[in-house]
């Protein structure tokens, strides 16, 4: 009985410590376009604002004017935020919220039921996105899906997931995991020509260069 529970309690301290693992590991959020955020200035309240990051990822603040915030995270983004008032402020004691976000999103398009956004609540997988997207079509080429992820504003990786077999234990590991902003595209055929794929959802002008991961 003494051995079943050192077990059992061996068990319950590898899970978690391998949860532990993946919340160190997992990437944190990152501000993006439409993300709502509320500076506190302690000192100077009549400078306090709440500001949308614009397209462009944008957000024009008092007594400091446009700065890019956007792929930093809220860590960062406060950090160069204090460094622009320290010009005109001494000291500036400023407290930066985020108010509103963009849930983390990954697209899947072409030969799948129901093509569009899904909503990254939990750790996803290629695979578990098809089959939220309704699954493959019957003129889906499973074998040469296309994983499209950025890097940053200028460079992005393409990766080709061949998941035809992904079911099997032995294949496990042609699957990925996604990554807020990912895209995954499944061709009708087999693909002569990615450079189309990447003119047709016109991303081809953020990938440079472009790395195609067999």
């Amino acid at each position: 009985m003494f051995r079943w529970k050192q077990i059992l309690l061996a068990c319950l301290w590898l899970v978690t410590f391998a949860t532990a693992q993946e919340l160190r590991q997992r990437p944190r959020y990152t501000l993006r376009s439409g993300d709502v955020i509320e500076l506190q200035y302690r000192y100077t309240p009549e400078l306090n604002q709440t500001v949308t990051v614009l397209p462009d990822g944008f957000v024009n603040l008092n007594q400091i004017g446009d700065v890019k915030l956007s792929d930093l995270t809220v860590s960062q983004a406060h950090d160069l935020i204090v460094k622009k008032a320290e010009v005109r402020l001494n000291d500036p004691d400023i407290n930066l919220i985020l108010r509103e976000y963009q849930r983390p999103y990954v697209v899947v398009a072409g030969e799948v039921t129901t093509p569009g956004k899904i909503d990254l609540r939990e750790t996803t997988t290629a695979m578990q996105a098809i089959l939220l997207s309704g699954g493959f079509k019957q003129s889906a080429h499973s074998n040469q899906v296309l994983l499209f992820r950025k890097i940053n504003s200028d460079t992005a990786e393409v990766k080709t997931l061949r998941l035809t077999n992904v079911h099997k234990t032995a294949q496990l590991e042609q699957d990925a995991v996604l990554e807020p902003g990912d895209m995954l595209l499944v061709p009708r055929n087999k693909l002569e020509n990615v450079s189309r794929y990447m003119k047709l959802f016109n991303i081809g002008a953020y990938i440079n260069p472009l790395q195609l991961v067999p």
